[in-house]
């Protein structure tokens, strides 16, 4: 299969693919185990049916028609290689060095002309079914249930740092005081501040820089710092819009647990850090993928 219609159908290139492939190795995934007498499926036949899933939302039995695999074959390979994913997290979404703050730092200035700024925060919805434990906790504003994803930007829209799972009803600024993130904020900002909406307006949050509430009286000084602080922003909305874009199984997670739903999040975010940068332009949306109306303004 050529690099475009491979990129084309399972959303990453033929490098990404293999990086892949590595790390899961290196993980100890497909060590000869076998199940029912039967020789486990080969670690890349199981990568591409996960990054089939990931990119699409069609049923297991669906990939094991596609794949030539019976229902729980594609089921037990996908979940092996989502847990084994997810045990990496750390290797593709760190928080930046020194160094790497400065780059951001210097990037964020040219983009919305505001010194000191290194990332931009936000929150997004994932609709999913309404869970039997506690449901109501789940239905959002917007009259759908899902769970949160609060995530940290750089400049190329790559996440710094996520916080996935609180239920939908819990505002972006509760979320974020929750978050393992919040507990070392001063030893991770240093000097720096992070973008955010008026979510973040308060006294918990000096190291978020937030735009005015316009109440119909802001001066022009404070409109343009507006339009400063949106320009920086749009990149963290940008993100979202490119993973539910991406990442097809994460416009609607129906009928899967909340722990599976946790851990299918957390690999999209991961997957889209891998594609950032590397010939990662939408081919539906090549000025950018547009934020779902679902999730906006949370």
């Amino acid at each position: 299969m050529d690099e475009h219609t491979f990129r084309r159908h399972i959303r990453v290139t033929w490098a990404q693919f293999d990086f892949l492939v590595i790390k899961l190795e290196q993980q100890g995934l497909n060590q000869g185990h076998h199940f029912g007498g039967l020789p486990d499926v080969p670690l890349r036949k199981k990568l591409l049916m996960f990054l089939w899933y990931m990119g699409n939302q069609n049923s297991f039995r669906e990939i094991s028609d596609r794949f030539d695999v019976s229902t729980s074959t594609a089921h037990r390979a996908i979940l092996d290689v989502l847990g084994t994913l997810c045990s990496l997290t750390s290797s593709f979404i760190a928080w930046p060095n020194h160094c790497e703050k400065r780059v951001s730092a210097a990037a964020f200035a040219r983009v919305c002309g505001i010194n000191g700024i290194i990332g931009a925060i936000d929150g997004c919805h994932i609709k999913i079914q309404r869970p039997t434990i506690r449901g109501a906790d789940y239905l959002n504003r917007k009259g759908f249930y899902s769970v949160l994803l609060q995530g940290i930007v750089d400049e190329k829209g790559r996440f710094q740092d996520i916080f996935v799972g609180p239920p939908g009803k819990v505002h972006d600024a509760r979320m974020l005081r929750s978050s393992n993130f919040y507990r070392t904020w001063e030893q991770k900002m240093e000097d720096y501040q992070l973008l955010g909406d008026t979510a973040y307006i308060g006294n918990a949050y000096p190291f978020v820089v937030t735009p005015k509430r316009d109440n119909g009286a802001l001066t022009a000084e404070e409109q343009a710092g507006n339009v400063q602080i949106s320009r920086g922003r749009v990149i963290v909305e940008q993100a979202f819009g490119r993973v539910k874009c991406k990442w097809r199984r994460v416009r609607d997670l129906q009928n899967t647990r909340l722990d599976i739903i946790v851990m299918v999040i957390m690999a999209a975010c991961i997957l889209h850090n891998l594609c950032t940068g590397s010939f990662d332009v939408c081919e539906d949306h090549p000025q950018g993928c547009p934020r779902q109306a679902d999730d906006d303004n949370m």
